[in-house]
């Protein structure tokens, strides 16, 4: 249904629970390197249970082969703390790659400076909360978009 891109992710437990909601939902799980740890690491295979071989993952070497790849027909959405636009204002559309940053450093500068048009944020009522799980904020968003897309209310 969506394209559920990690730039880079760090911390093996939120790789597995997203890998989770890419198989409930139907999704394709996008792993740019390098990776905080290895896809064969125990913890990984812990928090995506005993599924993970059924979950759909690409593993790219870069950004950069991955936007190749997918070439520039697929919309995407990069999700940041340093956006003014909620992704609840965005109307979702099967196909859609949504771009999520490493846990502590979020998506690289460059990236959101050449698609300011296409930068989400997931709004919270204070400020002094820096950010949201990686987890946590893909489920927010992947869900927002199942939701919009689902047919006659199933």
């Amino acid at each position: 249904m969506f394209h559920i891109v990690l730039v880079e992710p760090e911390i093996p437990p939120n790789t597995g629970n997203i890998a989770r909601l890419c198989l409930a939902t139907g999704s394709v799980l996008h792993l740019v390197e390098p990776l905080g740890f290895s896809i064969d690491d125990r913890s990984l295979k812990r928090a995506g249970l005993d599924y993970w071989a059924e979950v759909e993952v690409r593993v790219w070497p870069s950004l950069t082969a991955l936007f190749e790849a997918i070439g520039s027909l697929p919309r995407r959405f990069f999700l940041t703390t340093k956006a003014s636009v909620p992704y609840w204002d965005q109307r979702f559309q099967p196909g859609d790659y949504l771009f999520f940053g490493r846990e502590t450093r979020g998506l690289p500068e460059s990236l959101l400076h050449a698609h300011p048009d296409q930068c989400l944020t997931i709004p919270m009522e204070r400020e002094s909360t820096r950010s949201l799980n990686l987890a946590t904020a893909v489920g927010i968003v992947l869900y927002e978009g199942v939701r919009q897309n689902r047919v006659n209310g199933a």
